[in-house]
């Protein structure tokens, strides 16, 4: 097992990464301040890990909800569920909720423990890999509205976050490519080094080769503690994990929640953002070649859809409602070269609106 830290003075927290950490009930007890324990889920999860998940907390009691599965039931209506089960067991001030589940789950429940009595503690157990990787890190949690993704939500720390490497093995292909998405994007944003490993080792990935995945884990992992430690609610630094997130959620929220996943909006968005960057005149041929290469390689869509549906006035309107906008100026993270990015809302709006015009399959 490895175990890394995000530093947050009294907010700290660990993240533990391995095989069979599920059931580890002398893991997470130390991180359960009181009796009672609310395990969430959804319809695919519980199945597959609900009962491993249940006898790691035997010794307290224990509860758990089942939620429907999938983007489009990341909603208020959906996280009522959690306040009904946690209202109407009378749980109180001291419970922990349990976040199992891939990265809806994971944001659904953080929020939850956020608002339920004004703040209550969560712990992280992510069995997907984009989740693993990204959302179960970090404290966003939040839910979607129907005008914007993640638009209603607060920054919580879990109080651990445990990672169970073995939950990868019931993950379909499709998810799988979703989650390197985001594994992707660290090499981009920040470390270069990570990037040539992962051109080397895609292929190991995909296959789950469990040296290859663990790595990939613990390297994306520590990448994004280092960057939340210094900038917890995103004032500047930590902007810089949304490359691509722009585009990608106005493709999520443009062809309705579900119909793409988060990572294939991102791997499109990024390509996005890489060819807005290409016409800046700051990404070079080379590795402009390199990061659409490893995108495909890696089963994702390097193009937005190609649809009526999603016209450059549906984009851009989309996009002007994101959270990173201000004063009414889309705010985009571009690169400078693979490793190096940066946020800007200066940039002219031609160059814009030729990206979303010609970087279309």
């Amino acid at each position: 097992m490895k175990t890394l830290r995000v530093e947050l003075g009294d907010r700290s927290y660990p993240i533990f990464i391995g095989q069979g950490l599920m059931g580890n009930a002398e893991l997470v007890k130390p991180y359960v301040k009181g009796k009672q324990v609310l395990i969430v889920t959804n319809t695919t999860v519980a199945p597959l890990y609900l009962e491993a998940c249940e006898k790691a907390f035997a010794d307290f009691d224990v509860k758990s909800v089942v939620l429907p599965d999938g983007e489009q039931y990341k909603t208020l209506e959906t996280l009522n569920l959690v306040f009904d089960e946690l209202i109407g067991q009378r749980f109180d001030r001291s419970c922990t909720l349990i976040a199992l589940g891939g990265g809806v789950i994971g944001d659904m429940t953080g929020f939850a423990a956020a608002s339920f009595q004004r703040g209550v503690n969560f712990i992280q157990m992510p069995t997907t890999l984009l989740s693993q990787v990204d959302s179960s890190v970090g404290g966003k949690t939040g839910v979607n509205h129907p005008l914007g993704k993640n638009m209603i939500g607060a920054f919580h720390q879990p109080e651990c976050v445990v990672i169970d490497t073995q939950t990868l093995s019931t993950l379909d292909e499709r998810q799988l490519s979703s989650g390197l998405a985001e594994v992707i994007k660290y090499g981009l944003i920040q470390d270069s080094e990570f990037f040539e490993w992962l051109e080397v080792n895609i292929e190991k990935l995909m296959l789950r080769e469990p040296e290859a995945l663990a790595y990939a884990i613990e390297r994306s992992c520590g990448d994004k503690a280092q960057i939340v430690a210094k900038d917890e609610k995103e004032a500047g630094l930590r902007a810089l994990f949304n490359l691509g997130h722009t585009f990608g959620h106005a493709i999520e929220a443009g062809m309705g929640y579900g119909n793409w996943l988060h990572g294939e909006g991102v791997s499109a968005g990024t390509m996005q953002a890489v060819f807005l960057s290409s016409l800046l005149d700051d990404i070079d041929d080379g590795d402009f070649g390199r990061i659409k290469n490893i995108f495909e390689r890696a089963h994702l869509p390097v193009y937005p859809p190609n649809v009526s549906e999603m016209d450059n006035k549906t984009f851009l309107a989309i996009m002007a409602g994101d959270k990173k906008a201000q004063a009414g100026t889309i705010r985009l993270v571009l690169l400078k070269s693979i490793g190096e990015a940066y946020v800007t809302g200066d940039y002219p709006q031609e160059l814009l609106e030729k990206t979303l015009t010609e970087w279309r399959a």
